[in-house]
């Protein structure tokens, strides 16, 4: 797995790419916390380069979304390929995660 992080008119965009499983949860989970970091921030965690997430990753994306929401800001997803779509529409995540269609989709719909 490989996080980049970027900055797109105001709302931080981390890239994840490859796996996310257990052997690596804890460093995206660190990742996705250290971007939340301030009150009110807006996060998309752009998936077009993610190849598979299993129940660890979408921990994570729980607990990061729990920290967001305690500080006021919102995290979005985007670019899933449809296996992982089918991961989050299995698992009830659809439900609970903003999902665009690319990242300039996220950025634009989190005000950036």
């Amino acid at each position: 797995m490989n996080i980049t992080e970027q900055s797109v008119n105001g709302v931080t965009v981390l890239r994840a790419e490859g796996r996310i499983d257990s052997g690596n949860a804890g460093e995206f989970e660190s990742a996705l916390l250290s971007a939340i970091g301030a009150e009110g921030t807006r996060l998309v965690v752009d998936m077009a380069q993610l190849s598979y997430i299993s129940s660890a990753g979408l921990r994570c994306l729980l607990v990061a979304a729990k920290a967001a929401r305690t500080k006021r800001g919102s995290i979005a997803l985007s670019a899933m390929a449809p296996h992982i779509r089918e991961v989050f529409d299995v698992s009830g995540f659809s439900s609970l995660f903003e999902i665009h269609a690319d990242a300039a989709a996220a950025v634009a719909a989190l005000g950036g």
